[in-house]
């Protein structure tokens, strides 16, 4: 397989999407929630991913296509190569602020990312890797991560979860936020991951993701070294909902044992 190619293509297109996003910033969106009130869709989240899937299905036929605004294929697994569309990551930042959102492509062969391309549209940065060559911004070569304590670490995690919620004992996270250097909440999954893969911030945990929030920026994440699974340490299938918790090694494991207690009787 020539993933070169592929990644040529899948840049150009996603440096194009961007820029057709950009020049909607002067016009009205049409906006409409899904699931509930804070779920929202915009007319560009769905035009961005029929883009994709067009010049997809143009040049790789046999490709198959998960795109968040369900305009692809309906997976039952990931054999064969795919591509994992996040059209706009972060669509209320998209509305309310116009900054802080992404375009996410993981593809991925036999649930293996081989390419994963995390588009800053506003700032104009790609973050992007090849399985095996590295991880890029922007054409420059990023370092492998280095390994932090809590203490010395900055924590992406949203103040949902550490008030009492039904997905996970809030008390777990209490001293985590307490004993971390500082937290952020970002609002959008495919930047806070490539904001671990440059060590902008050292580890993120959010409770509830989609495949397609995850699947471009833990290519880029474990191209550096970094550990990218759900709060029980298990990897990602992909084909469902799950929890993240990303982070260099050292801080994964420490964060696993000493906060999500996660391997203790």
């Amino acid at each position: 397989m020539n993933w070169e190619e592929i990644d040529t293509y899948a840049k150009e297109w996603v440096k194009e999407a961007g820029n057709r996003i950009r020049l909607s910033f002067e016009k009205t969106l049409s906006i409409e929630t899904k699931s509930n009130a804070n779920d929202l869709v915009t007319n560009m989240d769905k035009e961005i991913e029929q883009f994709f899937i067009n010049k997809i299905r143009g040049m790789y036929p046999e490709h198959r296509i998960m795109g968040e605004e369900g305009f692809g294929d309906e997976l039952n697994s990931l054999d064969g190569i795919v591509w994992l569309i996040d059209p706009i990551d972060g669509t209320m930042n998209f509305i309310h602020q116009q900054r802080n959102f992404a375009i996410s492509i993981g593809i991925y062969e036999n649930g293996i990312g081989q390419i994963g391309l995390v588009y800053d549209v506003v700032h104009d940065e790609l973050y992007h890797a090849i399985r095996g060559k590295g991880a890029f911004l922007n054409g420059k070569q990023l370092p492998v991560l280095k390994e932090s304590k809590v203490k010395e670490s900055i924590i992406a995690l949203n103040a949902t979860w550490v008030m009492e919620n039904h997905r996970i004992d809030h008390n777990l996270l209490i001293p985590l936020v307490r004993n971390a250097r500082g937290t952020r909440s970002y609002g959008t999954a495919a930047l806070e991951l490539v904001f671990v893969a440059t060590g902008r911030v050292d580890a993120y945990l959010s409770m509830r993701l989609s495949p397609w929030d995850i699947a471009a920026g833990a290519v880029i994440v474990e191209e550096l070294g970094g550990v990218v699974t759900n709060l029980k340490g298990e990897k990602h299938n992909f084909l469902s909902q799950d929890s993240l918790f990303t982070a260099n090694p050292g801080l994964h494991q420490e964060i696993l044992k000493d906060y999500l207690r996660v391997g203790q009787s």
